[in-house]
């Protein structure tokens, strides 16, 4: 599903974040963050028929962009702000960028985290010096622990996207991009408030206003679309993405500015694409990427021809929980085909199932878990039914699989 940005009309005022900022921001920043590389992709320029580079900012310091814009933000404070402190509310990348970046500014820093936090991101977060505290549910309930906490102590509170800091900040990627890889013709970028894709867009729009920048939400977390077709920032009643990196219920006012402006199109993804990307650079890129961080690729695989190449895709992001990595890798694999479920009937004899596991290896399949029903009244008093949760090699090695059941004389119920 794609939705396409409205034309900036020619009385609108002038954007919150201009080409100059991106500059200072890029100059802030000499030193501090790092220049991340491109690399060329095989496998996807031959899907989309023009060739791919993969922007790895997966393997940025903290594991994502936020360092960027979070750095700046607190750099430009002044010196009384600073003494104050600074606070910020996140599930993960935020809160390890502004850690790190008031780390290495010397400012103190508070970061309050959902209590379901990933507890890798909640380590490296007070790795990188912050004190952490752990409330609400949600992002949403953390975020409004952290303001109270500012209005309360005088921190400055570090919103992770709404502010010209922090967007001229996350802006020094697409100049980095337009260095590395000046053929670029169209830019994609995983969304969520939008800090990311509209500093990008300030950036590269200014340079090279022929390149196309398309940004990405997942389908279960989407509020550009309806708040770009409203004309402002519209809120979600609900979110639910695996993409924790750009699951945000309602775009920031700077970037959605910037993104209506000079964004040529906003598309969203399904949750089966986010996996099968995950999976694919992975295995293909041998590159670890968070579903976030990915979501650039999932636009690639779910309609490679509709892109106009040379292309760039942003992997925003690479801090994944090993335990949510196995279960993206395993809706990955099921979506690509790689898993196969079946309900047989047998003979209650003993041998059957051995009988059964020999065909299967003959089928090269691998068997993932074995279970028995027996007391199912639709079976025969000679008869069990068997569930099989197998690992194949692809959609067609299932088919071979299934058929060469059949074939053998077993009676495949599903």
């Amino acid at each position: 599903m794609a939705t396409s940005a409205p034309p900036r009309a020619a009385s609108e005022p002038e954007l919150p974040v201009c080409l100059d900022d991106v500059r200072r921001a890029h100059k802030t920043l000499s030193g501090i963050a790092r220049t991340t590389a491109v690399e060329g992709s095989r496998h996807l320029s031959s899907l989309v028929g023009a060739p791919v580079h993969l922007k790895c900012e997966n393997l940025q310091r903290t594991g994502s962009f936020k360092l960027r814009g979070a750095y700046v933000r607190i750099a430009g404070l002044s010196a009384q702000e600073r003494r104050r402190g600074v606070v910020a509310a996140s599930a993960g990348n935020h809160a390890q960028g502004v850690a790190l970046a008031a780390s290495l500014l010397g400012v103190a820093s508070t970061v309050f985290m959902p209590v379901g936090a990933p507890l890798p991101k909640v380590a490296a977060t007070r790795e990188y010096g912050a004190r952490v505290r752990m409330h609400g549910q949600v992002v949403d309930e953390t975020l409004e622990a952290a303001k109270e906490y500012a209005h309360a102590t005088g921190a400055v509170f570090i919103h992770p996207f709404d502010h010209p800091d922090v967007v001229a900040g996350q802006g020094t990627l697409g100049l980095e991009l337009l260095e590395q890889c000046p053929e670029v013709r169209t830019v994609v970028v995983g969304v969520g408030g939008g800090g990311l894709l509209a500093g990008m867009a300030v950036a590269i729009k200014a340079l090279r206003p022929d390149v196309r920048l398309v940004g990405v939400q997942a389908e279960g977390s989407a509020a550009y679309p309806p708040s770009l077709a409203a004309g402002q920032p519209v809120g979600l009643t609900s979110a639910s993405t695996m993409a924790d990196g750009i699951k945000v219920g309602k775009p920031g006012d700077v970037p959605f500015r910037v993104i209506s402006s000079l964004v040529d199109e906003i598309r969203t993804v399904s949750e089966d694409a986010l996996s099968s990307a995950l999976l694919l650079c992975l295995e293909r890129a041998k590159l670890v990427v968070e579903p976030a961080g990915a979501s650039s690729v999932a636009a690639l695989l779910s309609a490679p021809d509709s892109f106009e190449g040379p292309l760039a895709a942003v992997l925003s992001g690479g801090n994944v929980d090993p335990l949510v990595l196995q279960r993206t890798l395993r809706h990955g694999m099921a979506a690509a085909g790689r898993y196969l479920s079946l309900r047989l009937r047998l003979s209650d004899r003993p041998g059957a199932l051995a009988a059964l596991m020999s065909e299967l290896s003959t089928a090269d399949a691998n068997v993932l878990d074995v279970s028995h029903v027996r007391t199912d009244p639709r079976l025969g008093l000679d008869e069990v039914e068997v569930e099989l949760h197998l690992e194949t090699k692809g959609p067609e090695h299932c088919v071979e699989v299934a058929s060469g059941l059949r074939a053998a004389g077993y009676t495949v119920v599903s």
